[in-house]
Parts: structure tokens; C-alpha cells; sequence
């Protein structure tokens, strides 16, 4: 589903969120900027056509990889990006054990199998002191801009999105994966009983958004 898309990945991505999209990725980097000291071991993981990826190269002169488990969407960030790029499963990465001190997963994280072997997994290669930084889709915290919020993202979304991707079952998975997550404070609760021994978070766009920090 995700293959069919990549191509107009970017494009949608800026159009669908009125580009703030932008402006989320970019207070995720500044939130771990001081975490990209020179030697750091920084993945980008379910990085799809790489934006969070590039951002993190202009900021930045430590070792930097993009993973992602579509292929197609590698090849699109592989235009623009020069970091190293790998297929993995975020599941069952091909990385050593405490091998890194940053994992970043933007809008990814949402679409794992298993959020809390994810959650492990982040914990499994990332050193002490590591930090995993999670942007997602979370529940507005006002009842009117929820009440707006969905009937965008279920009546207007999937059709824009359809009809510009010519993938309608893509852009109706979207607001359907974005009910079933959980909440922020549901997923700070999961990431501390995964093992984080500190988590924080910030929302964005009154809640639309969430970023989670959880520190190993």
C-alpha cells in the first residue's frame, strides 16, 4: 500500500496537513539537536521518503542511516538524502545491542504490528542513555477542533488524498490507524512499562500530534 503511494508521498504529506508536516519535523530535530554531537550513532527509523532524515543531515555531522520496510519509499529517499539507507523490519533490526543514541520514527511508529516489541526493539539497540524520538498522530485535546479534525480527516482526506495517489485504500487507512493509536498519555504509559526509564511529550496542532521522548 505504502509502494503505491511513494511517489506522491510528498506531496500529499504538505498538501493533506497545510504543510505543517514541515514545521512538526522540524521541532523534532530541534527537540534532539543536542543529541547529534559529533560520534553519535543516529537511525531514522520507518523513515519513508526521508525528510526527517535530510533534516537531520543539515544539522549534523554524525553517523546518520534511514531504514524503512518499503522498498519503493528507500528508493524515494534515496533522491535526496546521502545517508546510507536499509531495508529492515523496525521489528527485528539488523543492529547490535546498545549500537545507538538516537532512534527517531516519525509517523511510523503508528503502523508496527506490535507497538510494544517495537517499543523493545528501540530499547534493544539503543545505548544507556539513548533516546527514542516518536512523532505521531494523536487525539485532539479540544472538542471542537476533534470534531473538525474528523470529519477532515474522514470525509475530506481519503477522498483528496484518493484521488491525487490513486490509492483511496491509503488515504482510508490513514484516519482509521489514527482512531486505533493510542492516546499520548496511553502511549507515555507504554513506553515507561516497556523499560523507558523517563518519557516526556509535547503536543502539536492542539493535540493532533504528539512527540514523545523516552529516555533508556
Amino acid at each position: 500500500m505504502f509502494g503505491r503511494i511513494a511517489g506522491r508521498y510528498d506531496l500529499l504529506n504538505h498538501l493533506l496537513s497545510f504543510n505543517l508536516d514541515k514545521r512538526w519535523r522540524a521541532r523534532t530535530v530541534k527537540r534532539v539537536s543536542s543529541r547529534l554531537a559529533s560520534g553519535a550513532r543516529v537511525l531514522d527509523l520507518c523513515c519513508g521518503t526521508g525528510d526527517v532524515l535530510l533534516a537531520l543531515e543539515n544539522h549534523s555531522s554524525t553517523w546518520l542511516a534511514g531504514s524503512d520496510f518499503c522498498h519503493p519509499m528507500l528508493l524515494e529517499a534515496a533522491r535526496k538524502c546521502k545517508s546510507p539507507l536499509f531495508e529492515a523490519d523496525a521489528l527485528k533490526l539488523p543492529l547490535k545491542d546498545d549500537s545507538l543514541d538516537l532512534i527517531t520514527c516519525a509517523f511510523g511508529f503508528r503502523n508496527l504490528a506490535n507497538y510494544d516489541k517495537g517499543l523493545e526493539e528501540f530499547l534493544r539497540v539503543l545505548k544507556p542513555g539513548g533516546v527514542a524520538a516518536i512523532l505521531e498522530f494523536s487525539q485532539p485535546t479540544s472538542r471542537v477542533f476533534g470534531a473538525l479534525y474528523g470529519f477532515f480527516s474522514t470525509r475530506v482526506l481519503p477522498k483528496v488524498g484518493g484521488m491525487i495517489s490513486g490509492s483511496s485504500e491509503a488515504y482510508s487507512y490513514l484516519p482509521e490507524s489514527i482512531k486505533k493509536f493510542p492516546g499520548a498519555e496511553d502511549l507515555a504509559s507504554q513506553m515507561k512499562a516497556a523499560g523507558f526509564q523517563r518519557v516526556e511529550f509535547e503536543r502539536m496542532t492542539g493535540g493532533a500530534v504528539a512527540l514523545h521522548l523516552g529516555y533508556k
